[in-house]
């Protein structure tokens, strides 16, 4: 499966809370059409996604060793500490 470059990867999370907070928007301005309600339910949706999107990276990055170990030398247990 092909990944997404790095700046893409990084910015869905904001992507997805600025979308659904421009949908509530546009909701909230046009409340009066026949859209505003399934509008208001995607925004809702892509403001709860972005949510735990970025609350799950922060997690992840906070807990896991290898995460926190990344870009550090490997040192082999093999051998003594010079």
């Amino acid at each position: 499966m092909p990944r997404l470059a790095k700046p893409v990867y990084e910015g869905l999370p904001y992507a997805y809370l600025l979308g659904g907070l421009l949908l509530l928007i546009e909701s909230y301005r046009d409340s009066e059409r026949w859209w505003s309600g399934p509008c208001a339910g995607a925004g809702l949706l892509a403001l709860v996604a972005g949510l735990a999107v970025w609350m799950h990276r922060r997690d992840f990055r906070a807990t896991s060793a290898d995460y926190l170990r990344r870009g550090k030398p490997v040192i082999d247990s093999d051998e003594p500490p010079r």
